[in-house]
């Protein structure tokens, strides 16, 4: 095929040539002098010069058959480092480790020198990435559209046990995968007013900034094919006021660029100031708006007719942050194009799709229509002619769910009109969008909404991240399995053979042992690696329960100093995850957690036992460690709060049984792997309603509950704080009277499964099966699969390969 890369393209020799030219002549080194840095680079460079080629190729082969193209539109995209994933896509794994060894360099140290690009947060992100990917491996023609921050999130330590936030700074080097596209820059325009012009409606921004692209190649398996992810960076349309500058008003000259460059340094800016929300929204509008005028540029250079956009143009918008799109692009073919009103709707839900991530309705966003027709003027007009129009088109609703109502735009409400199709993310989600989320809505489009469970990339987070275990899988079934993950299948006759499970014991053994010695370097606590490692990993959130997580932990403590001499299974609990910076809920467990770790993994009583392990700053190459070594996947949300997860289907893919409630896809989860296979606890969706209705949940729980009595009783105590002994008063007076999640009332149950995994581990050949059967059963959860979904039943996008 035209767009494979040229077998002499991947020998060693050419290779190695390749490293030291862009040494040479890209970072000005020789090879006596160069740094990890520069070496990385050079082999950077040399990769990507492998990945144009068939970026370039796909690209021409869309262009010249006319193909219609997906257009991801996306806040985050949580990419992790790019390098090793290349060199798996394209198969040259092991030629990179041979050419660096040649340069006297050490490969898994190179790419440990590659910092994360700090473009998300959490599963939102990660999917995004994996979708990117799998688009990439199926031929699908694809645009990732995101920003391009300079400072992430944030990166995280600890102080004194308390999360600090500091700015990521990932772009303090070149990132050498990306290509500037300066010709590619939009004008967005901000605020200022609507003013009638011959019956047309013409806005007069205040303010205006650049949206300039920045375009990362992302190659699919086997490098046959590679997309584009575009990210945004804002800069300002008057670059510098030298009037302002030679009368020595050096920092108003500089204004612009500084105003023009916070739309794109932080992710998620704290949004508890009228001065934080209005900056989330005009980042949101950065994003949409140069996404959607980018899109209509490249179809206007092949099409003229802007009625036909749905034919050739699938956009999706991946949560509500990128909502605004109905509406923009409605502005767009109206006051730019022509078309009236009616039209443009028509011709922007016929290129819409909405996939919602959140049951939570305080996630869904909803905007003062202050601040937003204070920020976008034009667009609040839009939005009321749209909720209007809905209004009038489906009439004889009682209780009409508006999009704009109680002074607020609501952004879920906006994307459901807006949309063609409107999916979930798991199957119990999808169910309950439908009867919770937007019961209105789905009376009067009974056929919009659809789910597309989730999915995650198998080259990543099983081919990459888990060498022992997927060269033992190769070994058993063959190749191929990386593009066609249900032929994990063919596992389940060796898993009944003793050599398969001792052979499957030591690649995970191989595993703990590697994360147990990073533990000891770089946090300094010593850890077994034939203890049980249990792990949960993820954003720190009420719902998602780490609290119940390390109440457990400290009964589970108690119990071990009242009766150390007992035949106790030993466990080290790994944490990991972000509060958002102003969650003073969720930054107090993170210092409780911390807190009780301190104490813990200092008590000679228990010793070796019980170790407790929170490492800062959880990122992707932190999961791609983590995860391979866990034994036990913590999965504990509340039930019907959590959409989807990702991380439960990659601690699945990787041999670690699942201990979790009836939530998100953990239900499709035990569905593959057999009940028998997964530690179930915890009420279900339909309990948990009831059980808040009665307003002394918490209390009856805890009363009944000795362990859980304990526990609490030893945090009023400060048995944790002794520096403070009242500190976490507000936390225990949280779980007696305003138990919202549940953790008291799903303790007992939580508890009882952890027992089952201390009695289960033991039993070598038991366990090993039960992790083996949950690699085995895992292709359902492919996001090969989900985005072949999305093309046949949201797209309708044919593959190119």
């Amino acid at each position: 095929m035209e767009n494979e890369v040229t077998e002499l393209s991947f020998t060693p020799k050419t290779l190695e040539a390749d490293v030291l030219r862009h040494l040479t002549f890209t970072l000005g080194k020789d090879p006596d002098h160069a740094s990890r840095y520069d070496w990385r680079m050079a082999l950077s460079y040399t990769l990507r010069d492998r990945i144009v080629e068939p970026w370039f190729a796909s690209t021409r082969k869309t262009w010249a058959e006319g193909r219609k193209r997906v257009y991801y539109l996306s806040m985050e995209f949580l990419i992790g480092r790019l390098l090793e994933d290349a060199t798996i896509n394209l198969g040259l794994r092991d030629k990179a480790e041979e050419v660096m060894a040649n340069f006297g360099q050490n490969f898994r140290d190179i790419v440990e020198d590659e910092p994360d690009a700090a473009l998300g947060n959490g599963g939102l992100g990660r999917l995004a990435a994996c979708f990117m990917e799998s688009m990439a491996t199926l031929g699908c023609p694809a645009y990732g559209y995101g920003i391009r921050y300079e400072h992430g999130l944030f990166r995280q330590r600890f102080e004194g046990g308390r999360q600090v936030e500091t700015p990521e700074d990932w772009l303090k080097q070149t990132h050498p995968w990306e290509f500037a596209r300066p010709e590619s820059a939009y004008v967005i325009p901000f605020k200022g007013y609507v003013e009638q012009k011959g019956g047309k409606s013409v806005w007069v921004p205040e303010e205006t900034v650049l949206a300039s692209a920045f375009d990362t190649p992302v190659i699919g398996w086997q490098g046959k094919w590679a997309n584009t992810l575009r990210l945004w960076g804002a800069l300002p349309t008057t670059q510098f006021d030298l009037e302002r500058f030679n009368r020595g008003d050096y920092t108003a000259a500089a204004e612009p660029e500084a105003l023009a460059r916070t739309l794109s340094r932080v992710l998620y800016p704290d949004d508890t100031t009228y001065a934080g929300k209005e900056l989330r929204l005009k980042q949101e509008f950065l994003l949409t708006s140069a996404a959607l005028q980018d899109i209509l540029r490249r179809y206007l250079a092949s099409y003229s007719d802007l009625r036909d956009l749905p034919k050739h143009v699938a956009v999706q918008m991946n949560d509500t942050h990128p909502a605004i799109a109905g509406p923009e692009l409605i502005r767009l073919l109206m006051d730019d194009h022509g078309l009236d009103f009616e039209t443009a709707l028509e011709t922007a839900r016929g290129c819409l799709g909405y996939t919602n991530h959140t049951l939570l309705p305080e996630a869904l966003e909803r905007w003062a229509t202050f601040t937003f027709g204070n920020v976008l003027p034009r667009h609040m007009q839009i939005v009321e002619q749209i909720d209007s129009w809905h209004r009038r088109v489906y009439p004889g609703r009682p209780h009409y769910v508006g999009i704009v109502k109680h002074h607020e735009v609501r952004m879920g409400e906006l994307a459901f009109v807006m949309a063609h199709k409107v999916n979930g993310v798991s199957a119990l989600h999808s169910d309950l969008v439908k009867k919770n989320l937007f019961p209105e809505l789905h009376a009067l489009h009974p056929d919009r909404i659809i789910n597309q469970t989730n999915g995650v990339t198998p080259r990543r987070w099983l081919k990459m991240c888990n060498r022992p275990l997927s060269a033992l899988i190769t070994d058993t079934i063959g190749d191929g399995w990386e593009s066609n993950l249900d032929r994990l299948k063919e596992l389940e006759k060796p898993i009944q053979t003793k050599s398969f499970r001792t052979a499957f014991d030591a690649a995970k053994r191989e595993n703990k042992v590697g994360l147990s010695n990073w533990v000891g370097q770089q946090l300094g606590v010593k850890i077994s690696p034939d203890a049980l490692y249990d792990v949960q990993v993820k954003r720190i959130h009420e719902y998602k329960r780490q609290l119940l997580n390390i109440l457990q932990t400290v009964a589970h403590w108690h119990a071990i100093r009242q009766n150390p001499t007992a035949n106790w299974v030993p466990r080290v609990k790994f944490f990991g995850g972000k509060a958002a910076p102003g969650y003073a809920v969720a930054k107090e467990v993170i210092r409780l957690i911390n807190d009780v770790a301190q104490v813990v993994n200092n008590d000679p009583v228990t010793g070796d036992l019980l170790k407790i392990v929170y490492p800062p700053n959880y990122n992707v190459s932190m999961a791609e460690r983590l995860i391979p070594a866990a034994d036990l996947s913590e999965q504990i949300s509340t039930a019907g709060k959590e959409a989807s997860g990702t991380g439960n289907m990659k601690f699945m893919m990787n041999g670690a049984p699942t201990i979790g409630t009836l939530d998100g896809a953990n239900v499709e989860i035990l569905q593959e792997v057999g009940a028998e296979n997964f530690f179930l606890f915890g009420l279900t969706a339909d309990q948990v309603g009831p059980r808040r209705q009665d307003p002394d949940h918490a209390r009856k729980a805890i009363e009944a509950s000795g362990p859980l009595m304990d526990v609490l009783q030893m945090l009023a105590e400060g048995r944790f704080s002794p520096d403070q002994k009242d500190r976490y008063h507000g936390l225990v007076h949280r779980v007696w009277h305003h138990d919202y999640f549940l953790v008291a009332s799903d303790f007992d149950s939580y508890d009882q499964a952890q027992a089952k995994v201390d009695q289960v581990y033991p039993d070598r050949d038991a366990w090993v099966t039960m992790a083996a059967l949950n690699t085995a059963r895992s292709g359902y959860f492919s996001s090969d699969r989900t985005i072949r979904s999305y093309m046949k039943e949201i797209w309708n996008v044919a593959p190119a390969l």
